[in-house]
């Protein structure tokens, strides 16, 4: 039986991959809890957690000195942007330091990973406005979140091309969908309009803080379109060395996706406009060419996800 370690495997992201990999695979994850839930995890006899924070370096050491991995999925981030402003040492230290600690025990201790799988985002193109985002489009980063990201990403690819670590790059675009945190600092805004629709149906006061005009479009996929495409960036050798677009080529406005949860729920969503925040993009949409090349098909249109992430919340 494979091996497979998750940092971050708690959060939203981690938690559906190894849920998903624990049914076939060895799991261990670990995570500091911050973000992420136990609950999120479906614990079986493949399962191990680890609780400890990924900047905790002699537990790391002390992990990947002592386990052999297959694989190694790289998701503990501090995933705020907002927090990224206002932190920006706190989060260098998370999202790009601990990534070259990472690399570098890998390199020590890790010689038969057969892939090393980078979670990265689309804010690392900012406001460039070519649309849809190749992974060639000029990268643009405008908060210290999206600089950190992307040069954990050059970090990774060097880590091929210098030490020939199987890497591979996922850069996510809008995720949604089941465990999803709605209270964390920087949650998806699926997630969050979920929330509200949850208050109004028990009929207490709710409304959607928008900020911008809400012309603003985003790329949404589901997080099971999300795992399919992770598991082709771990199984596939041409994804060796090599950065991919994760979304569906499909661009929806924020204003269109409220009137789509309107429709379902059946009920008009309070909605308080404010000012666009600094940093925010106005467009993202994801050129998917290069992931579809491995065999990526997306499985998920935006209504059929948000009917299954829907149908999953407790109380509807």
């Amino acid at each position: 039986m494979e091996s497979v370690l998750i940092t971050g495997g708690s959060g939203f992201i981690g938690s559906n991959l190894a849920n998903h990999l624990s049914k076939s695979m060895k799991v261990t994850i670990i995570d500091d809890l911050s973000m992420g839930r136990i609950e999120n995890l479906q614990i079986n006899e493949n399962v191990k957690f680890i609780e400890g924070n990924i900047c905790d370096y002699s537990k790391l050491e002390e992990l990947l000195s002592t386990y052999s991995f297959d694989y190694i999925f790289h998701l503990a981030a501090i995933a705020s942007v907002a927090d990224s402003v206002e932190h920006p040492l706190e989060t260098n230290r998370v999202n790009f330091e601990a990534t070259i600690h990472l690399l570098e025990l890998v390199k020590n201790y890790q010689p038969n990973l057969k892939r090393l799988v980078f979670s990265s985002s689309a804010s690392v193109y900012g406001n460039e406005p070519t649309i849809p985002k190749t992974e060639l489009s000029q990268i643009l980063p405008q908060t210290p979140y999206a600089v950190d990201k992307f040069a954990s990403e050059c970090y990774l690819i060097n880590a091929y091309k210098l030490y020939n670590i199987p890497t591979a790059v996922a850069r996510f675009f809008n995720v949604y969908g089941v465990n999803q945190n709605p209270n964390s600092p920087y949650s998806g805004v699926i997630s969050i309009l979920l929330d509200k629709y949850q208050a109004i149906l028990q009929e207490k006061s709710a409304k959607f803080t928008l900020f911008g005009d809400g012309n603003q479009s985003r790329d949404f996929i589901y997080i099971d379109d999300v795992v399919q495409g992770l598991l082709l960036l771990a199984q596939s050798n041409s994804a060796v060395g090599n950065i991919f677009n994760f979304g569906t080529g499909n661009m929806t406005t924020l204003n269109e996706l409220i009137g789509i949860l309107d429709t379902i729920f059946q009920k008009n969503l309070p909605v308080e406009r404010v000012a666009a925040r600094k940093g925010d993009i106005e467009k993202s949409l994801a050129d998917n060419k290069k992931l579809r090349s491995l065999g990526f098909t997306p499985n998920y249109t935006l209504n059929e996800g948000l009917s299954v992430y829907v149908n999953s919340l407790d109380g509807l």
